[in-house]
């Protein structure tokens, strides 16, 4: 019979920290902004949920912007835009990409300064999203698990683009180095 996949590649203390730290800081900060990177598969996505869900704050993950499998780099200049936007007070914007028909939406989804902000996905942090950051958080861990778990959750769709995205990623970590720029640090076994 085969095992369920864990929901991410964090153990549950690494998680509980993680969570914990950041509700703190949107608890000092009602308009906290919470930047969430790391490799693919390592946790992000469920740990951004959690702190969204906890602390009553928007939710905008990276996937929804990817212009497709080649789109980190484009993501993380929408990412920057949307935490300054978020910490000066304006109403950030970012336009939907449509995985399907490979285009971006007509219309701007609107991202209110008002409400918490919780970003996350592989490109989120660099130095310009970190200058405006509330806290910061870097997930990375071993490539074999994370990959098993990232197939696990996205199947055969994510299976070719693979080596792709983790080049883009190797790009984005040369780039913006956002381990470094990263308040916590977390590796997923």
């Amino acid at each position: 019979m085969p095992q369920e996949a864990p929901l991410n590649a964090l153990d549950s203390a690494a998680f509980d920290r993680a969570v914990g730290a950041a509700l703190r800081v949107l608890g000092t900060d009602p308009r906290g902004r919470v930047v969430i990177d790391g490799r693919s598969g390592s946790g992000k996505t469920t740990l951004a949920r959690r702190i969204a869900e906890l602390g009553g704050a928007r939710l905008v993950s990276l996937d929804e912007f990817y212009e497709g499998w080649a789109g980190l780099a484009g993501a993380t200049r929408t990412s920057a835009r949307l935490v300054e936007a978020h910490a000066r007070g304006s109403v950030g914007h970012y336009r939907r990409w449509d995985w399907e028909r490979g285009e971006f939406a007509d219309r701007d989804t609107a991202v209110d300064p008002a409400v918490p902000l919780v970003i996350e996905g592989c490109g989120a942090l660099s130095p310009r999203a970190a200058e405006h950051a509330s806290t910061t958080i870097w997930i990375d861990g071993d490539p074999d698990v994370r990959k098993r778990l990232a197939l696990t959750r996205d199947g055969d769709a994510f299976a070719p683009y693979w080596d792709m995205w983790a080049d883009q990623e190797d790009e984005h970590i040369r780039a913006n180095d956002p381990a470094a720029l990263a308040q916590l640090s977390f590796s997923a076994t």
